[in-house]
């Protein structure tokens, strides 16, 4: 069985190289939807694949930093890079061009890693990311299934790359999630109501 989280948030980019002279030159900013898609075939023991409530934690989190931010890409010109951390309190350093194709597999990637590295506490059974679709636009979307995250002909996903503003990290319900994420802490998902 399947269930659906839908996240929103604004952002905005430069998508260097694509063929676009508005989206490679230009700063601009999409309304984007991201939908996080769990698959499991037990249920828990509210009889749920995996409770929303615990979907908007570090997951949300995460999707949340990049909401009225700016993402850059970290090859891109340095003047630029450092003139947009100037004059924006918050922003997100990619490894990778900030596609709506590489936010889909950056969002999988992180999301599939906090679920692995959660203890479950409610009789969850196999949960697991089984896509992620990422719209930028009302006509346009990105899907990322498992084989896209791990697909080096799409570049490697190196998380440890990736550079939130402090401003995003104090906002987050722990401010550390991200560096504990990356050392391969355990997170709890907290004990039943």
């Amino acid at each position: 069985m399947t269930i659906r989280k839908l996240y929103k948030f604004e952002n905005a980019h430069i998508v260097r190289g694509c063929s676009t002279r508005r989206c490679s030159r230009s700063i601009h900013g999409h309304s984007y939807k991201a939908e996080i898609f769990f698959t499991a075939s037990t249920l828990d023991r509210g009889q749920m694949i995996y409770d929303f409530g615990l979907a908007k934690r570090m997951i949300g989190d995460f999707i949340d930093a990049f909401d009225h931010a700016i993402t850059l890409w970290s090859e891109d010109d340095p003047a630029y890079i450092a003139d947009m951390k100037k004059w924006s309190e918050r922003w997100v350093e990619l490894p990778l061009n900030p596609s709506v194709e590489q936010f889909a597999r950056i969002f999988f990637l992180v999301a599939d890693r906090m679920l692995q590295q959660t203890k479950m506490v409610n009789g969850e059974g196999d949960v697991r990311i089984e896509s992620v679709i990422v719209h930028e636009t009302e006509t346009g979307y990105a899907k990322a299934v498992r084989e896209d995250v791990y697909d080096s002909t799409m570049g490697p996903i190196e998380l440890d790359r990736i550079e939130f503003s402090e401003r995003v990290k104090e906002e987050w319900a722990n401010p550390r999630m991200f560096d504990e994420l990356l050392a391969g802490k355990t997170f709890v998902n907290p004990d039943i109501v």
